[in-house]
């Protein structure tokens, strides 16, 4: 397994990476999968997120298959550069819990240390997962609040777990 920074030119892998997410995980995501599919261009607007400065999307991959991702996002607003966030946290279901998630979060950890500006990342998961709250806590997030009711799927609402690393 290799872990490496994406580039445009793997757009069109991560956009079926993501809408297999959407599709196999709904209550992980904000995004619903019939929301993404109704998007004009996605793998060029994929493409251009991943040229953006302070936007940083690790892939895992098998050989040239994309199986992993996780996305770093630094705040912009001067009073919050200090801050990145974790999401679209995702491990294709054959290949979970055989350490590409923790490799793929900790590449993105790694990468916010070594940006000056950035003391903390922040992430939600939902309260339900537990497999990912064992990661997390794993690799040192701690839970700060939780929020009743984030996410209304199917008529069945979710609460999220918001979690915070200091990594300063």
């Amino acid at each position: 397994m290799k872990i490496k920074l994406l580039l445009p030119s793997d757009a069109e892998s991560y956009w079926a990476l993501r809408l297999e997410a959407l599709k196999k995980s709904p209550e992980a995501f904000l995004t619903s999968y019939e929301d993404a599919i109704k998007r004009e261009n996605p793998i060029s607007q994929v493409a251009r997120n991943f040229t953006e400065e302070g936007n940083y999307t690790f892939g895992a991959f098998e050989g040239d298959e994309l199986i992993g991702v996780v996305t770093l996002l630094q705040e912009k607003a001067e009073k919050i550069q200090h801050r990145a966030n974790i999401y679209a946290m995702y491990v294709t279901p054959r290949k979970q819990g055989l350490g590409v998630g923790k490799a793929l979060l900790t590449e993105a950890i790694n990468k916010a240390k070594s940006i000056e500006v950035i003391e903390k990342i922040n992430l939600s998961v939902v309260a339900t997962n537990e497999a990912a709250k064992k990661l997390y806590t794993s690799l040192g997030f701690k839970v700060y609040g939780l929020e009743e009711k984030a996410m209304k799927l199917k008529g069945v609402y979710l609460d999220d777990e918001h979690r915070v690393l200091h990594i300063k």
